[in-house]
């Protein structure tokens, strides 16, 4: 366990990354990527994309339920806390399978991170519950998809859950936010538990975290899609794993990571966008303060427009689901972006009378396609 002392002196030395006092010397030490396509590499530099490895990979616990075999992990990059995910398949015989790395959501909430898509035989967080509850129509769709023949592989990224910054100790304008967000909920007469308490002072952190990442040469986003292809490679480096056969999916934020991981790495064959794809020109500007810097990253209209990143993995399969009524994006930049995705070999397109969600319906299509596209 770590020392309190050293924990407290780090968190009031490093103020806006506290608990990740080795990140910086991380990033000045390891280049950004050039490797893979031309989207890619522009991703890469616009991005501060690195190349990073897990270490250390260890099953923390075991257990089985419902056709599942589940497993909870943890491993250990260069920097910052241990990442803990959750790796999910049907309870058969362990023969290789086809693989899904599952990404979740930004939504706001960075008390969990992957563990919004699974359902485990302990109780879930309480944030998770309500995620599922909320966006995800009542369903765990890691579950689900296991259950359907793959592997699944659902992780913290860089700042959620497990990955989460140490905010005790927050710097005098966090300090000032926060006391105006606490004055508001007593004005209110609301008492915010303590996950809620977190996730609305991690909203705040994220100016001063996407700061701090722009002058240490990567973004929140890149920073995102370094943990992300980390990830792929512990699924990958499974050999219960069909390597040649692996997709990923994601809502929202998740969305957007996918399609970032598939412009990036060639491995990925097949991918869902869930409520996650619209063109610029339609968020810029008056969008903007809709969405957070995981979207918003300085410099990535360098490497093109969204539908063009995605397009740049043709013709790898890509399913793109669109709410028609989703409150996040205006619905003539979906149908633009659909536009010019339709001549995209492996592309299709759905819009659903849904709002920003991955409803049943929505994972219905999403199990489909997979079964399509990879399990055959």
């Amino acid at each position: 366990m770590a020392d309190p002392a050293r924990v407290d002196e780090s968190a009031q030395t490093l103020g806006p990354i506290a608990g990740y006092p080795d990140w910086p010397a991380f990033l000045e030490r390891e280049p950004v990527r050039t490797d893979g396509s031309d989207t890619g590499r522009a991703l890469a530099a616009a991005l501060g994309i690195r190349r990073t490895a897990a270490d250390d990979v260890r099953v923390e616990r075991e257990w089985r339920a419902a056709g599942i075999h589940g497993r909870e992990l943890t491993w250990q990059l260069p920097y910052g806390p241990r990442t803990r995910a959750w790796l999910l398949r049907p309870d058969d015989d362990g023969r290789p399978l086809p693989a899904l790395l599952g990404l979740h959501c930004h939504g706001g909430v960075r008390s969990v991170g992957g563990e919004q898509l699974v359902e485990t035989d302990r109780a879930p967080h309480p944030s998770a519950s309500r995620l599922r509850e909320t966006v995800y129509g009542g369903l765990a769709p890691a579950n689900d998809l296991a259950r359907d023949g793959f592997v699944v592989l659902a992780h913290d990224t860089f700042s959620w859950g497990s990955r989460a910054f140490d905010l005790s100790h927050p710097t005098p304008r966090l300090a000032g936010l926060i006391a105006a967000r606490e004055a508001l909920w007593r004005e209110e007469g609301v008492t915010p538990t303590e996950a809620e308490r977190f996730d609305a002072v991690s909203s705040l952190h994220e100016d001063s975290l996407a700061k701090a990442a722009g002058m240490l040469g990567t973004s929140l986003a890149g920073a995102v899609a370094t943990e992300d292809v980390a990830a792929l490679d512990v699924l990958l480096g499974l050999g219960e794993v069909d390597a040649a056969r692996v997709g990923t999916f994601g809502l929202s934020g998740g969305g957007g990571r996918a399609t970032l991981l598939r412009a990036l790495d060639d491995r990925v064959r097949s991918t869902v966008v869930t409520c996650m794809m619209a063109t610029f020109a339609s968020l810029v500007p008056r969008e903007l303060d809709t969405h957070s810097w995981l979207l918003n990253s300085p410099g990535i209209r360098s490497a093109g427009d969204l539908p063009e990143i995605a397009a740049s993995a043709a013709p790898r399969d890509l399913l793109v689901q669109y709410g028609t009524t989703d409150p996040l994006f205006p619905l003539e930049g979906m149908r633009d972006a659909d536009r010019a995705l339709q001549a995209t070999p492996g592309y299709r397109g759905s819009f659903f009378d849904d709002g920003h969600v991955s409803s049943s319906a929505m994972q219905g299509e999403v199990r489909a396609f997979f079964a399509a596209t990879l399990a055959a």
